[in-house]
């Protein structure tokens, strides 16, 4: 059965450690696994203090995952790695706040099944998969995992494909971000944690990665930020990327059916899409790669009509 429960939203002080505690406790016992609601309290508490101390508000417990692997994620808006337990903490650089942030993740990598971090581009989440057992030893090993932030200055293509993508809805294009970004992590997850139980997952993983690094490059983030400050619900946007990257972004369209099925199984937590928001990804992903084959740009407008279904099919 698939966890989807909303997050929790964590004020600071004691007070949001102890919220944390008892939330999580109290979904151990709801999905029927109360046998993990020690070590799920014990994770919890470090990762909450830690991010009242090293973190940015706002702060959020949420409990993913499956009632057969739940996975618990603290979520900040602080970008910063933690520093994994087996990082060396006797540098003179690093400050007693730090070396308390990395005994604290001792304490979680010795309560959970898998831990680690997964940096994003608005924050971080630090998840566990809590025990039955508290563990001797140094329990398992934590892996940061995320946005590799040298990627965004990659060096120039030569053959390169001006794309005119016109008339992007901004409330459908900023979904499709959400929605990416949540199935980007959450098989990634499935395939760090737990690959025997969900094999599929690794590929999915696999996929995301190479085909989001191809995309980032010419995505027109900054057009769309801009067109969202000044209150637009549509913009045009010229993006420029590699014409073989472009041609290869049909392989998008055909993964994210894909996830699709996956989520309609209940192997996912992610929603699987509308059909408005299916018609408008591949519309959005097809027009890079029309373009890249020497087409004429088709917008929005016109792409969701019923004389054009050929264009997003």
């Amino acid at each position: 059965m698939p966890l989807n429960r909303p997050p929790l939203a964590l004020g600071q002080g004691a007070r949001g450690v102890q919220d944390a505690r008892r939330w999580v406790a109290d979904l151990c016992e709801e999905i029927g696994r109360p046998e993990l609601a020690e070590c799920a309290q014990l994770g919890v508490s470090e990762l909450v203090t830690n991010a009242l101390l090293h973190g940015e508000p706002p702060i959020t417990v949420r409990m993913r995952g499956t009632t057969e692997h739940p996975r618990v994620e603290v979520r900040d808006s602080s970008v910063e790695p933690p520093i994994l337990p087996d990082q060396p903490l006797d540098k003179p650089e690093v400050d007693d706040l730090l070396l308390t942030f990395g005994r604290g993740l001792s304490i979680v990598a010795r309560c959970c099944d898998a831990w680690g971090a997964e940096i994003e581009e608005d924050g971080k989440i630090v998840w566990f998969a809590p025990a039955e057992d508290f563990a001797d030893g140094d329990g398992v090993p934590g892996t940061i995992t995320g946005v590799d932030h040298s990627r965004l200055h990659s060096t120039p293509t030569r053959d390169r494909v001006r794309v005119r993508i016109l008339d992007v809805p901004l409330g459908l294009f900023v979904g499709f971000q959400h929605h990416f970004r949540e199935l980007r992590r959450e098989v990634r997850l499935l395939a760090l944690a737990h690959e025997s139980d969900y094999p599929l997952a690794k590929s999915l993983s696999d996929l995301f990665g190479s085909l989001d690094r191809q995309l980032r490059d010419g995505i027109g983030v900054e057009q769309i930020d801009a067109a969202l400050a000044e209150g637009l619900e549509s913009t045009d946007l010229v993006v420029h990327m590699p014409r073989a990257t472009a041609a290869t972004l049909v392989r998008f369209v055909e993964l994210l059916d894909l996830a699709d099925e996956f989520c309609r199984e209940e192997r996912l937590l992610s929603l699987a899409r509308s059909a408005e928001q299916r018609q408008f990804q591949v519309w959005f992903l097809t027009e890079f790669v029309r373009q890249a084959n020497g087409e004429q740009p088709v917008p929005w407008r016109e792409a969701r009509s019923p004389g054009r279904a050929d264009v997003v099919s």
